[in-house]
């Protein structure tokens, strides 16, 4: 029988050891790290007004995994025109072209957040407030290092949607059960991508949501970007 490691935390050298999980351990008891993720998970889910959260490495990968679900799903088809704002991050262009998306660059103005239309995909990688979810989207926002929750690096997709909820949890996560042992049958039920958050971000996640305010303007908008039709060529 293979014996698996199920988990390094605690067999490293404390002096290499990321401090935030014993941070948060007092408000949110946890026995294996990885629940942390799901405690992380629950509470922003509940701050924004969705029935479940689901977090990832960054909001590139949130937004590449919803709309690889509407693909998988038959929501939206191959080579099919989406239409996103001229002005946005750039990453968000190259993933439309990575799944082979029609992209169509158009002049909306916006603010905090928009739609890649007429995807049920929103990013909103620039808005962070209580009760922001917007009903039956896969909506999806940014930890990285300039957001009002600055874990550094990290994504969530908020979604009322079971179905959605299960696809993306085995998705983010190399497609395992993390129910499950790692060496049991049908851990792995499906090819997915390693685009899973750590334990250790989930948990600086949840030390800043307790300090920042809960109510925010949102960071930024189309006026914030340059123009994608003058910085891609292809």
């Amino acid at each position: 029988m293979t014996v698996y490691n199920s988990w390094p935390l605690g067999k490293l050298p404390k002096e290499f050891q990321r401090n935030e999980p014993e941070l948060i351990r007092k408000d949110y008891p946890w026995n294996d790290p990885r629940e942390i993720v799901g405690i992380f998970e629950k509470k922003v889910a509940k701050f924004a007004g969705s029935k479940y959260a689901v977090s990832v490495d960054c909001c590139t990968n949130a937004i590449f995994l919803s709309l690889k679900y509407l693909l998988t799903f038959g929501e939206v088809d191959l080579h099919s025109r989406v239409y996103i704002p001229r002005h946005t991050y750039c990453s968000v262009f190259m993933q439309l072209q990575h799944l082979k998306f029609n992209v169509i660059l158009g002049d909306k103005e916006w603010k905090g957040a928009y739609q890649l239309y007429p995807t049920r995909v929103v990013d909103a990688a620039v808005r962070w407030t209580r009760g922001m979810y917007i009903p039956e989207s896969l909506m999806c926002l940014s930890f990285q290092i300039k957001k009002r929750v600055p874990i550094g690096k990290g994504g969530m997709i908020l979604t009322d949607d079971p179905k959605a909820y299960r696809w993306l949890k085995l998705a983010s996560y190399d497609g395992r059960d993390l129910d499950t042992p790692y060496d049991s049958p049908g851990h792995v039920q499906m090819m997915g991508y390693h685009m899973y958050m750590t334990p250790e971000d989930a948990a600086r996640g949840i030390w800043l949501m307790d300090r920042v305010p809960a109510v925010n303007e949102d960071q930024g908008g189309w006026q914030n970007y340059p123009d994608l039709a003058r910085m891609v060529s292809y």
